[in-house]
């Protein structure tokens, strides 16, 4: 039973570490990459770091997500797992440059 109560209490631990890291850029006021390809399935940890001074907000209707990025800070959502598919995002302060699609595969 000791066993069982252990395993139950590291589970969360264990779905955590299972966890793919990736990083977008924001430079400019575009993301780097503008392509982010993750797997499809698995939940992913994204890190946005903002490089311009002012700030931006993450913005993905696809992705049901909705971030603020301070200027030169930077913030981490959590996404997924994804179908594969294609999900667009924006920059909704500079849609006219800031712009990307995470691709699931």
């Amino acid at each position: 039973m000791k066993f069982i109560c252990l395993f139950a209490l590291l589970l969360p631990f264990a779905a955590c570490a299972d966890d793919a890291d990736y990083t977008l850029v924001l430079k400019d006021h575009r993301f780097q990459p503008e392509e982010l390809i993750v797997p499809a399935g698995k939940k992913i940890k994204l890190k946005i770091e903002n490089r311009d001074e002012l700030a931006e907000e993450f913005e993905s209707f696809a992705l049901n997500r909705e971030k603020a990025v301070a200027g030169n800070g930077s913030a981490t959502l959590y996404i997924g797992p994804l179908e594969p598919g294609r999900y667009p995002f924006i920059g909704e302060f500079y849609e006219e440059t800031a712009k990307g699609v995470i691709i699931a595969k």
